[in-house]
């Protein structure tokens, strides 16, 4: 058993500022369990803006830093030092940021992608074997207690010998030129790396089709476009994909599709029968057995199993959603920091690691390569 007697685990968190979106879910995520306590950070690569937004979090003045070399080398040295780090920043800062910590021993949770270059991913893995301390990345989708049901079941073999798999992640926010933080750096290759749309949504798709399948990716043949003048990476894509278990697929991953807000869609089809569920509707997962009329199973409802129940908090109805799922995720976490601490690994959480973070990065590239030679087929 996992002792949660320790009282929260003292987290600390690098990027996520006054006006950073990802950073407010992240330290929601990070509450909803009681499961960690926030007592240091490097929030801004301005040193006035990061003073400022830890001073609104109510951080000790001594624990907020101007940047996150300083707070690595220095909460290592405290005898009350963070037990893990939260980043996130943009995705060129990850790998060195992430660096920093694993080598004081200190557990890191890192938004994706990985990084913003296949290199700084692979100098990542390579980090984290090294050293003795845990690595996650947030792909909050596979958190969803749905999202587990329709793993267990294929798992199980409801679905028979899995053979379509279609994924798509489509979002409107980027259909006009946008120059406002989020915008700026997201289509930025020296800081989100080559891929746009393929590396801010189309990681999130690709895992996700392959945590619920279990199946591999082989090969990939890619169509990217960056539809807006002057954009330079990809703000949509059709990519192709061929898996080495016989299985293939389609991913279509867009931030100019109008009308779409966060429309992360996964579809699944076996011998069996299919699956369907839906991201913006997450608390259901349609179920259609061959020959037999569609089955909607609800999250906690009847049909739902063990897997969903474990990640699920309150009775069908309620709707839980975007901010649950990602405290699963830090849920999970703190479960296997814990069990790390006492030299009991879990062996069996389903939490994504830095080799997860290293398959998406492959993705990403082989995307941009395919694209780049008009399509050709990419072995990932």
């Amino acid at each position: 058993m996992v002792d949660q007697n320790k009282g929260p685990i003292r987290l600390g968190m690098v990027g996520g500022g006054n006006d950073a979106f990802i950073g407010g879910v992240h330290r929601i995520a990070s509450r909803i369990d009681d499961r960690y306590r926030l007592v240091a950070g490097a929030l801004s690569a301005t040193p006035e803006k990061a003073q400022a937004s830890g001073a609104a979090l109510g951080l000790p003045p001594d624990r907020i830093y101007d940047d996150y070399i300083t707070m690595a080398t220095h909460e290592a040295a405290r005898d009350d030092r963070i037990e893990a780090v939260s980043i996130v920043t943009p995705n060129h800062v990850h790998m060195e940021a992430a660096r920093a910590f694993l080598r004081q021993g200190i557990h890191v949770i890192c938004d994706k992608p990985l990084t913003s270059t296949l290199d700084d991913a692979e100098t990542l893995v390579a980090e984290v074997e090294n050293n003795n301390a845990l690595f996650i990345l947030t792909h909050n989708y596979t958190g969803y207690p749905m999202i587990r049901q329709a793993q267990h079941m294929i798992a199980a073999g409801t679905l028979g010998q899995i053979r379509v798999v279609q994924v798509e992640y489509a979002q409107d926010w980027l259909t006009t030129p946008q120059d406002f933080k989020q915008a700026a750096w997201r289509t930025d290759p020296a800081r989100s790396g080559a891929g746009g749309s393929t590396g801010d949504i189309g990681t999130h798709a690709y895992n996700l089709a392959c945590f619920v399948t279990g199946l591999t990716l082989d090969s990939l043949a890619a169509d990217l476009q960056a539809f807006v003048p002057g954009r330079p990476v990809d703000d949509n894509a059709h990519v192709m994909l061929r898996f080495k278990e016989g299985a293939r697929g389609m991913l279509w991953c867009s931030q100019v599709a109008p009308g779409n807000e966060n429309g992360l869609r996964l579809r699944v089809y076996g011998e069996k029968g299919g699956v369907e569920w839906g991201q913006e509707d997450p608390n259901y997962l349609f179920f259609s057995p061959f020959g037999e009329p569609t089955q909607r199973i609800t999250r906690n409802g009847p049909g739902a199993g063990d897997a969903a129940a474990v990640v699920s908090r309150i009775p069908p109805g309620h709707p839980e959603g975007y901010l649950e799922g990602f405290a699963n995720i830090y849920t999970a976490a703190a479960d296997a920091i814990r069990a790390h601490q006492a030299g009991q690994p879990l062996t069996d959480s389903p939490l994504p690691t830095v080799h997860d973070g290293l398959n998406g990065m492959k993705f990403i590239h082989a995307c941009v390569t395919s694209s780049a030679q008009n399509g050709a087929w990419i072995q990932v």
